[in-house]
């Protein structure tokens, strides 16, 4: 919590596509919203700059969330600057597709390394001063692709499934301390990462034919669930909810 006595969240990966979506959300609330990227800072500033256009209060931290001191420098310096963390969203994935015999060892590296390894690498040092203030909302991002797969996309599956394990056992460590951890499951919501599911007309009515309310989700809709965790769900933790339309029943 800042001086200002305004809740300050963390939102890695927050430069774009739903990252973009949840801290602009997250500060429309009155929370003061710290932008992590690793290498888009123009984004990240203007995603700083919408938020403090509206009246709210925004910083960019550039940092690669799958190096472990990396990530602790970075900690330490909000917590200089505002205090500590009380909500952190852990949404950094850097995704490298192909076939299992094709996937290099160094880009299934780095697929766990942002997704999974950063959600570690995050909890490790935000989790204390939430224990010690006995307050705080974890949100992790996972993906439909952990929950029934995807060609091509063993590692990105593999990171994000594991996110869903390392949610239920988090939340169980801190839920006493009044610490509440759940993950997100979104469905098809147009963003960089997959824009080659909706490049034309027939991709895009292919998609939709698998989603009961026929229409892909949007960033907001995912910043709107961020945010009813945050101040409505102190009743909920340890949970995985899918924002998907129907995608995945």
């Amino acid at each position: 919590m800042n001086d200002s006595g305004k809740k300050v969240a963390l939102v890695t990966g927050g430069a774009r596509g739903i990252g973009r979506a949840i801290a602009i959300g997250l500060a429309s609330e009155g929370v003061s919203v710290v932008i992590n990227y690793q290498s888009r800072h123009d984004a990240a500033e203007e995603v700083a700059g919408v938020i403090r256009a509206a009246g709210g209060e925004s910083m960019v931290y550039g940092a690669d969330v799958a190096k472990d001191d990396t990530v602790k420098s970075m900690v330490n310096e909000i917590a200089t600057r505002w205090g500590g963390i009380d909500i952190l969203v852990n949404n950094a994935t850097t995704h490298r597709g192909g076939r299992i015999q094709s996937l290099s060892h160094e880009e299934w590296d780095m697929v766990l390394g942002s997704a999974l390894g950063g959600a570690f690498h995050c909890c490790r040092y935000v989790v204390p001063g939430m224990v010690e203030r006995r307050w705080g909302r974890i949100i992790n991002l996972s993906s439909y692709v952990a929950l029934h797969g995807f060609p091509g996309d063993c590692a990105y599956g593999t990171a994000k499934a594991g996110l869903l394990g390392f949610t239920m056992s988090l939340a169980k460590e801190v839920g006493s301390r009044g610490v509440t951890v759940n993950a997100i499951v979104p469905g098809f919501v147009p963003t960089d990462m997959t824009r080659g599911l909706f490049d034309t007309p027939e991709k895009l009515e292919r998609e939709m034919q698998k989603i009961p309310l026929r229409r892909p989700g949007t960033p907001e809709e995912i910043a709107d669930m961020v945010n009813f965790l945050v101040f409505k769900g102190q009743y909920v933790t340890g949970t995985v909810i899918r924002v998907d339309g129907g995608l995945a029943m």
